[in-house]
């Protein structure tokens, strides 16, 4: 039996300009975890809110439990569960008089043993005292999940749960996800993330409003056998062969894997002589098992290769200082509370360093203190030789920052944003440089969109083109392409990739490992302390053998950023 049944449905926006369901036709079964995916824009969120009752829809039928979403909400809402990615907490009531609230609203008996068990199941039973606003940001997720849980909806829908929370958050929602699915509960959830994909009993691929595959994560696996392949003995110019190699040859995708990389061919059995790519006879071209990811960025046509930032040599470009971004003994109080404490590393030209740790370990409080949009407590913070604290304008001028939070102008359109954010900077020939982002960042199609409106990976796409409309040589990215699908995930960091090579310095906050590895350097946060700082490969040989025989980065964040390694 199928929990939904989707016939010829379509759904536009700007008066029918903008398709964004094109005659879509799917089912979706009973008690089965069904996982959407697809590049930013493709539909995933907006037919979870008709699946939920929340959008009408232009033409075709949208069935939930045999009721009619257009004719019937009311019906579907009584036995849903609906978490989008801006759930509705109360950020200045504690966990447990959130929970209060949303019993009331649903009329829970408060004796009703769901609440108990809910705490228990989340592992929120230690914080019901805490203020929701404090909470780290995989916290929250849980807190919006048990809030939903307590009607005990038949359907949840879950709206990319895992953006922007830590691996180890990341782990324990799908950890709950797959217990609740265990208890029989039927469970359709959207994700940019590919690795949970392979978690779901199906998936539905979505791209322009249309479904180009449903079924298994190992049916479509199978589909790349013989296309998969690592390049070893690359040396140490991984990032330089990494973009050379984007569609030569047939290869789709590339992407750093530890001392390898990682590429994807559109057809089975490539030539294997690595003088045909443009590397020396000692690079080995080795297969692999095909990863769900690989078939997703194949359907999609591999990684397009947009135009790259033309970069002109500035004055900051020829500071006498090698070390573009120092943090001396950097520490921040908020009253009581030690949000970092006495931090101290380093970022040199055309350096990549990324800032890796759990919600709330301190990271975004580090990455204000060194744009000069924090005071530090005690300690120093230089950019570019200059310091924050004695010459604050100075220093500045020489950074480009994009917010975890965007600073972007939610009334305004797109193009209204990049007009402005050209005005407030020192950039010679704004039109030009306006056009140029827009073709960089692929942001011609909604330009006369409003910021509010636009999907998430596109909001990103605009706030990272902001962040480098007066061509910095410092550049800050706090979790730059949190929540945005694999494609634009290649596309940000080939230009990252770019700008470093460039001699552009770059501090990234990520929590997505595989990005992590095209870092040159890592440090590692927990609890406000730096644990430690070292190459990915550095990171990983440091791991006890104990714990893993091959370690990855998943392996060094998590022993490092845990209890047991707390001295």
């Amino acid at each position: 039996m199928s929990a939904v049944v989707i016939q010829n449905l379509t759904k536009t926006f700007d008066k029918g300009k903008r398709i964004a369901l094109n005659n879509l036709c799917a089912d979706f079964p009973k008690g089965k975890i069904s996982g959407i995916v697809g590049p930013d824009g493709a539909g995933k969120t907006t037919l979870l809110r008709i699946l939920a009752g929340l959008m009408q829809i232009d033409s075709g039928q949208c069935l939930v439990w045999d009721f009619d979403t257009e004719k019937e909400p009311e019906k579907i809402q009584e036995s849903l569960g609906y978490l989008p990615q801006k759930f509705g907490l109360y950020e200045d009531l504690t966990v447990s008089q959130n929970l209060s609230l949303y019993k009331d609203l649903q009329e829970i008996n408060e004796n009703d043993p769901v609440f108990a068990k809910l705490m228990e199941f989340s592992g929120l039973a230690s914080f019901t005292e805490r203020l929701a606003g404090n909470l780290s940001g995989g916290m929250k997720q849980k807190l919006g999940l048990i809030s939903i849980l307590l009607r005990k909806p038949a359907l949840l829908l879950l709206d990319e749960p895992t953006t922007g929370v830590d691996p180890k958050s990341q782990n324990d929602l799908w950890e709950m996800i797959a217990e609740l699915n265990n208890q029989g509960m039927t469970i359709i959830a959207s994700t940019s993330y590919l690795e949970e994909a392979e978690k779901c009993h199906y998936t539905f691929l979505l791209n322009e409003g249309q479904v180009l595959y449903r079924g298994t994560p190992s049916s479509l696996k199978e589909t790349m056998k013989g296309k998969t392949f690592y390049f070893e003995g690359v040396g140490d110019v991984k990032r330089t062969v990494l973009d050379s190699l984007i569609g030569k040859n047939g290869i789709v995708d590339t992407i750093i894997e530890g001392s390898k990389i990682r590429v994807t061919f559109n057809a089975a059995n490539p030539d294997q002589n690595p003088e045909r790519y443009g590397l020396n006879e000692k690079a080995k071209l080795l297969p692999r098992d095909p990863y769900y990811e690989d078939a997703f960025i194949s359907i999609l046509g591999g990684i397009p290769k947009r135009p790259a930032l033309k970069l002109t040599k500035s004055p900051q470009a020829e500071m006498e200082t090698d070390l573009m971004i120092q943090a001396v003994d950097l520490s921040r109080s908020f009253g009581d509370f030690k949000a970092v404490n006495c931090i101290s590393f380093s970022v040199k030209k055309g350096e990549i360093f990324g800032l890796l740790g759990p919600n709330g370990a301190g990271k975004s409080t580090t990455f204000k203190m060194l744009c000069g949009i924090l005071p530090a407590t005690d300690g120093e913070a230089l950019v570019g030789g200059k310091s924050l604290r004695q010459t604050p304008d100075e220093a500045r001028g020489l950074i480009g920052y994009m917010a975890q939070k965007f600073s972007l102008y939610n009334n305004m359109t797109v193009a209204q944003n990049l007009r402005f954010f050209s005005g407030i900077y020192p950039v010679k020939n704004r039109k030009k440089t306006r056009e140029e982002m827009i073709a960089v960042f692929n942001l011609e199609e909604y330009l006369d969109v409003l910021t509010v409106d636009l999907p998430l990976g596109y909001k990103q796409r605009l706030a990272f083109s902001c962040a480098l409309m007066h061509k910095p040589q410092i550049l800050f990215l706090d979790e730059p392409t949190s929540g945005v699908d694999p494609l634009t995930r290649r596309e940000f960091w080939h230009q990252i990739n770019l700008l470093a090579d460039a001699g552009v310095s770059i501090l990234v906050s990520t929590h997505l490992m595989d990005e992590a590895e095209f870092c040159d350097r890592i440090g590692l946060i927990y609890k406000g302390a730096l644990r430690i700082v070292d190459t990915p490969e550095g990171l990983k040989k440091r791991v006890p053998k104990e714990i893993s025989e091959k370690p990855g980065l998943i392996d060094a964040f998590l022993y490092f950023c845990s209890e047991r390694e707390e001295r």
